[in-house]
């Protein structure tokens, strides 16, 4: 009869050891503390930026599941939609500055305080360099800060040519069509892309010398505009 062999004992693992739920968060917790975890974790901005590229992406993945033709309908519609938006600003551009900024154009004067002299002396520069666009602009701006030189108009920044024609109309009522006549050619050219001539200057000019010859109407306020 054969005979069994007895082989090493093994030994008994015992009951499994069972940590409380507490302990064990705790554990966990100061594990997951350590700097070795904490090296390999993305920054703030990364983790703003993923987030703000998982919405993008989910949201343009809607648009094109939604869209015929998937991603390629997609692009084709945001090719179409740019193309809009641009003609649209181009042509919103083009009719402002054919209509100048708002009524009656822009500011007059758009640079620091200069004396009617100043002015003038700038108009007459530019048109012996033959800049008719710039000497009728210096010359309308001579006009009206001679007018506020004497004290028949308000300094008021950002007054327009339009403005600035009709308030000295009321202390200068014989001169009034020729002041709204250089208004308006100061905003053909300034505002409208049209371009000055020697004649322009020229009448800007004598409208300039003729207001320093004429006696103002002193009865009405100064800097008012005509009703």
């Amino acid at each position: 009869m054969p005979l069994l062999l007895a082989g090493p004992a093994v030994d008994d693992p015992g009951p499994p050891v069972v940590v409380d739920r507490d302990p064990a968060r705790e554990a966990a917790e100061r594990e997951l503390s350590k700097q070795i975890y904490a090296e390999h974790e993305p920054g703030l901005a990364r983790r703003v930026w993923d987030w703000l590229w998982d919405r993008i992406v989910g949201t343009l993945e809607s648009a094109a599941f939604a869209t015929p033709g998937g991603w390629l309908g997609l692009l084709i519609i945001l090719a179409l939609v740019v193309a809009l938006i641009v003609a649209l600003r181009l042509r919103m551009g083009a009719l402002r500055t054919a209509a100048g900024p708002g009524r009656g154009g822009g500011a007059l004067f758009t640079d620091g305080p200069r004396s009617a002299a100043e002015h003038r002396a700038a108009a007459a520069e530019h048109a012996r360099a033959a800049r008719w666009d710039q000497a009728v602009q210096e010359q309308l701006r001579a006009i009206v800060r001679s007018l506020e030189e004497r004290a028949l108009l308000q300094p008021r920044p950002g007054r327009t040519a339009d403005e600035a024609a009709a308030e000295a109309a009321r202390p200068m009522p014989a001169l009034a069509a020729d002041l709204r006549a250089a208004a308006t050619t100061f905003d053909a050219v300034t505002y409208g892309g049209l371009h000055a001539t020697q004649a322009d200057h020229a009448r800007l000019r004598e409208l300039d010398e003729r207001l320093q010859r004429s006696k103002p109407d002193l009865t009405a306020p100064a800097g008012t505009a005509t009703p």
